[in-house]
């Protein structure tokens, strides 16, 4: 899943295809591929990595036609490879689809059509698509008018669960892109040249302002001279007026989608961050990383953990930690990249060693991959950049799908690998036969229903607003909590004083006596993150502590607690969640405080002062 573009109209399809994917490159992905029309057959090029290799592949080859699609992939269901990049093709490679979203139910389909003879040739949810359209286009030209591939697209999305995007085309329908959407976005816009499909808007604005957002349900039919929009009524096709909407924004405001700043956009996509990553993971009642290229075995046999990381992405270790000795029972270390590569840590070939970067590239991290990989550790890689140096270094790895992120100051890249670092625990624990297979189950569950919540907390931001703005003109503050709550604390300091230039700390609340109190004196603020959790009880003695020498008491809640509001005044609440998965939503409303402070102090929320995106320096 990730982009889509479609094309059809008078100009060469390649050219079209290929901007508009390049114009999605933000969006992450680890191999694309485009589908022409040309005298009556399909030309498929695929190639994974960069879309400026499959141009290349496009120019030497040449793909000349007025009609195509094409896609960039974010591996789900398959390993990055060119057998799985879209688009997929039907069994006599008359039809051709691109699909963003999941196919819950492609197992028991794909084991049908293979029953019945079909030939599939990918390891993807999305290519039952093309097949199932093959089945149905011939019941559906037999009625003869015009609308063959219209209807056989109708027909297959009744066997569909699940979300999508869908775009379509098909040999005996020349200069024809069938769309289709539910619970993915999708867009088609009618220019003077032809139409166009996206699944941003952004590949689309060089050539139209003016295009329809599909709603979910709703088919489009565009060719070149026009766009023609139905939906499904009991067994009917029902015509639907296309609703157009104008976009009045230049490229750059429309990568923002209409947010004042890249971060709050970035704040805003986390739910599908968490989605995303934990698409195509759990098999039957057993989580699945391929990526990790160790077997179960080798999985047991692992006795040490170290993960290794800077700045945020350390954070996310620290929360992985709790997790992997609680749930695996194999101790964890974690430790800023920059200090283990100059010690001499106990390494053995069952020691597993996580390197955990957003950009793939930090220095520090590299070199203790390098370090740990001589000493004779496996190496597994958790980073948002599909090759980059981590990814091409480690013996596996999980890429986080947060797609490109341009702020600064990490967001949906922390929750992704927070994900990614859970689904790695309840792998080790797996492995170790820690849980079983129904305790899994229901923890994934959790896991996954915590995307919702997130958008719960984003919904309504009035009380985070607030504290936030009884902080502004603080000299320093002070973050505390206990157990998962510490790792948030860690978190929410540095996300604070990375965006605003507030000084901000962040201790184990039990530490607050052993020195950090002294700097509390009259209006102090303390953000404490107070949710339910077997340290509850600590984390509100502490609070008492800090109010009575004059603390301004911020509090991370859980949303049925009343009695936190005796001991704060202000209170950020939150949807109830298992502990494990706390620091998932106890953190959003942090980077909303963050930014929200940090607006109001007239900062650069999206390009701090002094800080890069990557550190690819020492």
């Amino acid at each position: 899943m990730c982009g889509i573009v479609g094309y059809t109209g008078t100009r060469q399809a390649s050219d079209v295809l290929l901007t508009g994917l390049s114009r999605l490159e933000y969006r992450g992905y680890d191999s694309a591929g485009i589908a022409v029309q040309h005298d009556g057959a399909m030309q498929v090029i695929c190639r994974t990595g960069r879309v400026a290799e499959l141009r290349s592949s496009v120019e030497a080859v040449g793909a000349p036609g007025r009609c195509g699609i094409g896609h960039t992939r974010w591996a789900t269901h398959g390993r990055p490879s060119e057998a799985n990049a879209h688009p997929h093709t039907s069994c006599d490679g008359r039809i051709a689809v691109v699909h963003n979203g999941i196919i819950e139910n492609f197992a028991e389909i794909r084991e049908r059509l293979a029953d019945q003879g079909h030939d599939l040739r990918s390891q993807t949810d999305s290519e039952v698509v093309a097949h199932l359209i093959e089945e149905a286009y011939p019941r559906a030209a037999a009625a003869d008018d015009g609308d063959a591939l219209v209807r056989a697209v109708s027909e297959t999305l009744g066997h569909l669960a699940g979300s999508y995007a869908l775009a379509v085309i098909c040999d005996d329908e020349p200069g024809t892109i069938v769309c289709a959407r539910k619970d993915s976005p999708l867009v088609v816009g009618l220019a003077k040249d032809g139409a166009y499909v996206a699944s941003d808007v952004v590949a689309v604005l060089d050539a139209t302002r003016d295009v329809v957002m599909l709603a979910d349900g709703q088919i489009a039919c565009c060719r070149p001279d026009g766009i023609a929009c139905c939906m499904m009524q009991g067994d009917a096709l029902a015509a639907v007026e296309p609703r157009t909407t104008h976009i009045d924004w230049d490229l750059d405001v429309a990568e923002k989608t209409g947010y004042p700043d890249f971060m709050l956009k970035e704040i805003h996509e986390q739910p599908r961050v968490i989605r995303d990553t934990l698409a195509g993971r759990l098999v039957g009642n057993s989580i699945h990383i391929d990526e990790l290229e160790l077997t179960a075995e080798e999985l047991n046999l692992i006795d040490r953990v170290y993960i290794i990381a800077c700045g945020t992405s350390y954070h996310a270790g620290l929360i992985a930690k709790n997790l992997i000795e609680g749930w695996a029972r194999i101790p964890c270390e974690v430790e800023v990249a920059s200090e283990f590569r100059y010690r001499d840590p106990i390494i053995t070939p069952t020691t597993l060693v996580v390197a955990v970067s957003q950009s793939g590239e930090t220095a520090d991290t590299l070199a203790a991959i390098r370090d740990a990989r001589v000493k004779g550790a496996r190496v597994f890689g958790i980073t948002n950049v599909i090759g980059s140096p981590v990814a091409r270094e480690a013996d596996g790895v999980i890429y986080t799908k947060a797609n490109k992120e341009i702020a600064v100051a990490s967001t949906k890249s922390f929750l992704g690998q927070v994900v990614s670092l859970t689904l790695l625990a309840l792998v080790l624990a797996q492995a170790k036969g820690k849980m079983t297979s129904g305790h899994i189950r229901q923890l994934y569950t959790e896991l996954a229903n915590t995307a919702e919540l997130v958008e719960q907390i984003l919904a309504d931001t009035e009380a985070i607003d607030e504290a936030a703005r009884a902080c502004t003109d603080a000299a320093s503050a002070l973050f505390i909590g206990r157990g998962m709550g510490a790792a948030v604390a860690h978190e929410g300091a540095l996300k604070l004083k990375e965006i605003s230039y507030l000084h901000a700390e962040s201790y184990a609340a039990g530490e607050m006596k052993h020195g950090p109190i002294a700097l509390i004196d009259e209006g102090f603020p303390v953000i404490a993150i107070a949710t339910h959790s077997p340290v509850y009880d600590k984390v509100v003695s502490n609070l008492q502590e800090a109010r009575a020498r004059g603390a301004m008491i911020v509090a991370i809640a859980t949303q049925d607690d009343e009695d936190i509001s005796a001991h704060a005044d202000h209170v950020i609440r939150i949807p109830k969640v298992r502990d494990a998965f706390s620091p998932i939503v106890a953190s959003v409303p942090l980077q909303l405080f963050a930014r929200s402070v940090a607006l109001a102090r007239g900062c650069d929320v999206d390009q701090p002062r002094n800080l890069a995106k990557s550190v690819t320096v020492e």
